[in-house]
């Protein structure tokens, strides 16, 4: 599978953002898609996760009812809408793929897309 990120760039706090992740090379029927984000000397951080058959989806706490993911299934592209952006969540995203359940291993990920949130 192959996994390209679009949509970062420079915003102001408190604006929205949409990132895509473009998915090929696989039919992700057994899928779940899962975006993260790495700021500077910080660790990779979790950010949401759906199962691409049924479009279940789970978040983690610092993006809760912020953000949004969801997926295009005709157009194997997931999304990542995010709300209300803050300084913090600056950071590169990255778009990862695991094939099968849980355990989740994600043995597929994209290049990366950079937001920058302003104050």
């Amino acid at each position: 599978a192959q996994l390209v990120e679009s949509g970062g760039k420079l915003v102001q706090a408190g604006e929205s953002l949409r990132l895509s992740c473009s998915a090929s090379g696989d039919t992700f029927d057994d899928y779940a898609v899962a975006w993260f984000r790495q700021a500077p000397g910080k660790e990779r951080e979790f950010v949401a996760r759906i199962n691409w058959s049924v479009g279940t989806t789970y978040y983690g706490d610092s993006v809760k009812g912020r953000f949004t993911i969801s997926r295009d299934t005709a157009k194997k592209v997931v999304y990542l809408q995010m709300y209300n952006l803050k300084p913090e969540d600056t950071a590169v995203y990255y778009c990862a793929a695991a094939p099968g359940g849980i355990p989740y291993s994600y043995n597929y990920w994209g290049q990366g897309t950079q937001v920058t949130v302003s104050s």
